[in-house]
C-alpha cells in the first residue's frame, strides 16, 4: 500500500536485519511508549521469530503487521500492525505503530495509519479499529485524531510500559465514520 511519502508492506524473512536495526536504534525512544521487551528482544533470532509470528497471524487472519518504508530510499522507518482481529458480531481490531525517532514529525505515522485503516476497512471488512495511547503522548493522539479516530475513554493501568502499568486513552474509528482525506 503506497502513500505520497511512505509505503507499508508485510515483512519478509529478509527484513529481520532492518527490523533489528530499527529496534536497536530506537531502543530508548520506543521504551517510553512500547510494551516491556523481553531481554532477548534485541537479537536476530527474536526478530526472525517476530516475522514468523506475523506471517502466521496473517495466515490465521488475526494479525496483520507491516513495515513502514520511505518511498524515496526504501528505508524501514517504522512498523504498524492491525492486531487481535475479532470476527463475529463485531469485526474489529487494534492498531499500533512506531516510527523512528529521527523520522517523527514528518507526517509518516499519519500516512501509515491512514493506509492501515483503509486496509482494515476495505480489505479485511472490519467495522471498528481501536487504539490505546498513554495520555501524555499527545503526538500519537494527534496522529490518530488526524486520521478520524475519536476519544472514547481511559483504560486504567491497561498496558505495561517500561515495567509500569500505564493508563491508556482509548480512541476508535468506525467503518462508517467520516475520514479525513
Amino acid at each position: 500500500m503506497r502513500g505520497d511519502h511512505i509505503h507499508i508492506r508485510a515483512f519478509t524473512p529478509e527484513d529481520h536485519g532492518a527490523l533489528l536495526s530499527l529496534q536497536e536504534r530506537n531502543r530508548e525512544f520506543f521504551r517510553q511508549f512500547m510494551t516491556t521487551r523481553a531481554p532477548d528482544f534485541y537479537t536476530v533470532d527474536a526478530q526472525r521469530r517476530i516475522i514468523e509470528r506475523d506471517e502466521k497471524g496473517r495466515r490465521d487472519g488475526n494479525w496483520y503487521s507491516f513495515g513502514i518504508f520511505l518511498n524515496t530510499s526504501g528505508e524501514l522507518i517504522g512498523t504498524i500492525a492491525l492486531t487481535e482481529v475479532m470476527r463475529g458480531p463485531l469485526q474489529s481490531c487494534y492498531v499500533g505503530y512506531c516510527v523512528d525517532r529521527d523520522q517523527n514529525g514528518k507526517g509518516y505515522a499519519t500516512e501509515a495509519v491512514k493506509l492501515a485503516v483503509d486496509y482494515g476497512f476495505q480489505e479485511l471488512k472490519l467495522e471498528r479499529i481501536e487504539a490505546g495511547v498513554m495520555p501524555h503522548n499527545t503526538a500519537s493522539m494527534r496522529v490518530l485524531e488526524k486520521c478520524g479516530f475519536r476519544k472514547e475513554g481511559v483504560a486504567r493501568k491497561s498496558v505495561e510500559i517500561d515495567g509500569v502499568r500505564q493508563d491508556h486513552q482509548i480512541l476508535a474509528i468506525l467503518s462508517d465514520d467520516e475520514r479525513p482525506s
